[in-house]
């Protein structure tokens, strides 16, 4: 339960700042992990992204602060929008008219309460998964940075896969592989310290040559397998933190997270999702 508080207390948090910039790291902190692990979190937990859910709740405090008779342009500049259009775009996102529609008598608009998280108990579905402790490994490959709003990325990941398999990279990787995790990595290194990124990447003693470095730090990992589509892994993500975190007696350490894609079929993929790990303080 104490896992599941640590998100309602970001929350009550974040309610308390809406009138801010998100302060990704601040709530990254109070729910004991990193920025990117909470952002994960929160969207599987949520249903949706954590700046989404900001987008909502702003846009529904803003409908009630028009309706109560306050400017558009002060409106927009109090809930951090700086652009009169931005402003209207992210008002008609969420409630599907402008603005100044709102502050009209008998106009419809939306309300988007906080939200809480609670544990559900549901249909018990078995999960597989082995803890392994690693020291640091190095790893080549390619990589492309990544935004702290981890919405932002949702095109720069699968655009790196296409270039990689469109250029040959895949093959190239495959030649230099020869250590453990054996298999195709797609690493998200997004730990709070130094600039986000995401690598495709093996595990290697070879010369880097063409391709980037990176080494991944010393850690425990919780190791899932599964097989299927890009969907089954998103779903077997979103399992691992729903299902398993909860109970397991572990929380997020300050690691990447890393897919091992251990055959090239895309269509019938086997993967294993290693999550970095550590148990949690009494």
């Amino acid at each position: 339960m104490e896992w599941v508080e640590r998100l309602n207390e970001t929350v009550r948090y974040l309610e308390g700042h809406l009138t801010e910039d998100p302060d990704y790291e601040r709530m990254g902190q109070i729910a004991c992990c990193s920025a990117y692990h909470f952002q994960r979190m929160f969207t599987y937990m949520a249903g949706m992204t954590l700046s989404e859910y900001i987008r909502r709740r702003k846009m529904s405090l803003a409908a009630v602060d028009l309706q109560n008779g306050e400017k558009v342009i002060n409106v927009a500049e109090k809930y951090g929008y700086r652009s009169p259009t931005a402003f209207n775009r992210a008002f008609r996102s969420i409630h599907g008219i402008a603005p100044s529609s709102a502050q009209e008598k008998g106009v419809a608009v939306k309300s988007f309460p906080p939200i809480a998280f609670s544990i559900t108990v549901q249909g018990a579905s078995e999960m597989e998964y082995r803890v392994e402790t690693r020291e640091a490994f190095r790893i080549v490959g390619i990589s492309t940075p990544l935004d702290q709003e981890i919405e932002k990325n949702f095109a720069a990941v699968p655009q790196l896969w296409e270039k990689a398999v469109s250029g040959g990279v895949l093959e190239r990787l495959a030649a230099l592989m020869d250590g453990s995790p054996m298999g195709l990595l797609g690493v998200s290194a997004c730990q709070d310290s130094g600039e986000w990124k995401y690598f495709i990447a093996v595990s290697t003693t070879k010369e880097a040559g063409q391709f980037k470095e990176y080494t991944v730090p010393a850690s425990v990992w919780a190791v899932f397998p599964g097989q299927g589509t890009n969907q089954s892994v998103q779903e077997l993500e979103r399992r691992i933190i729903t299902e398993w975190f909860p109970a397991s007696g572990y929380e997020y350490a300050n690691a990447p997270d890393i897919e091992v894609y251990l055959n090239p079929d895309p269509a019938n993929a086997r993967y294993e999702v290693w999550v970095p790990v550590i148990k949690k303080q009494n």
